[in-house]
């Protein structure tokens, strides 16, 4: 097999690298680049459709320009194009007879924990693919090939491989939020400060983040192997049902982890009252012998200490003066045996 482009399509502007078109036509790959492609797609799409074929229109942060010239060659309802420019979906599976519109989210490795929107557009020998340019959709394992292992199965196998690989990248996070999960556990318990909690809310901020993109997932997958779907050929089903078993599993587990993280959250909250109950008892003891000593001193009087002093006073005052040392600390040793100071 052979991956080739023709010249008169593969001519274009730098700035327009980001429209990408495959198309496969017996067995062969050709692989087409920029604006030109999208001028070019309705003899490729014909072509396809004539040999049985398959078309990948891929776009890359497209413009309005791009997404509605692109819609209009493919024949897409105008909401469709509508959704695509807007963004700001939540992972949905639309579905007609000769048109099936999927919103997923790929989650970005950063400190935020981003969610990009790709939207996949399934028709007739067809699928269009938009993503903004931090995405590649080609850089998971069913991609690293050729591309006619993946197109010769047809839109609807394209449209499991480019699926398959986002679901597959939730794992990694899933992983690095159960070990997160653990060290904070073992921080909450060693210290308690608001370093400690500002990494308990971000963490819950991540999960919250991973699971707004991958509980969706789980519907979409539940109607797109329930459901009879003209374009998804019931060979492809077992398949979808495979990534539908990760997504499940994926998400038992997500509900785990915020169990776990509310749970952390609520030793903090208990160690805190701890370590408040445990400063109220110290300062409480401290009260103790402090009251005591004045209780003493407000008793006898302090007006003659000055005379006790210089020996004018009679052996009292000191005998005095040794009892309430001797109360303070033994009230201090009873105190700290009960663990109050």
């Amino acid at each position: 097999m052979t991956t080739g482009s023709a010249a008169p399509l593969a001519d274009g502007p730098e700035r327009d690298a980001g429209i990408g078109v495959a198309v496969m036509v017996d067995g062969i790959v050709r692989e087409y680049r920029g604006e030109a492609a999208i001028e070019g797609l309705e003899g490729l799409l014909k072509e396809a459709r004539q040999a049985h074929g398959v078309v990948w229109i891929d776009l890359s942060s497209p413009t309005k320009a791009q997404v509605e010239r692109a819609s209009s060659l493919l024949g897409l309802h105008p909401l469709i194009a509508e959704d695509i420019l807007e963004g700001k979906q939540r992972a949905k599976l639309e579905a007609t007879d000769d048109l099936i519109q999927i919103v997923l989210f790929a989650l970005d490795d950063t400190a935020d924990l981003r969610a990009h929107e790709i939207d996949l557009v399934v028709g007739d020998a067809f699928l269009l693919s938009s993503h903004p340019t931090e995405w590649n959709p080609r850089g998971g394992a069913h991609f690293r090939g050729e591309l006619d292992g993946v197109m010769r199965g047809g839109p609807d196998h394209l449209l499991w491989a480019i699926f398959d690989e986002i679901v597959d990248a939730y794992f990694p996070f899933a992983d690095r939020l159960e070990d997160t999960i653990d060290a904070l556990q073992d921080a909450v318990m060693e210290q308690t400060d608001r370093d400690t909690l500002a990494r308990v809310f971000g963490l819950k901020r991540q999960l919250i983040a991973v699971r707004r993109a991958v509980v969706p997932v789980r519907e979409v997958l539940n109607q797109l192997t329930n459901r009879e779907l003209a374009l998804i050929d019931p060979a492809e089903l077992l398949y979808f049902r495979d990534i539908y078993d990760h997504v499940i599993r994926l998400t038992d587990e997500l509900d785990n982890d915020r169990e776990l993280v509310t749970a952390t959250l609520d030793v903090y909250l208990s160690q805190v009252n701890n370590n408040l109950s445990a400063i109220m008892k110290r300062l409480t003891g401290v009260t103790v012998i402090i009251a005591g000593v004045g209780a003493i001193a407000g008793i006898f009087g302090m007006s003659e200490a000055g005379l006790a002093f210089s020996g004018g006073e009679a052996l009292g005052f000191w005998g005095v003066a040794v009892g309430t040392i001797a109360f303070s600390a033994l009230a201090a040793l009873v105190l700290h045996r009960v663990d109050w100071i």
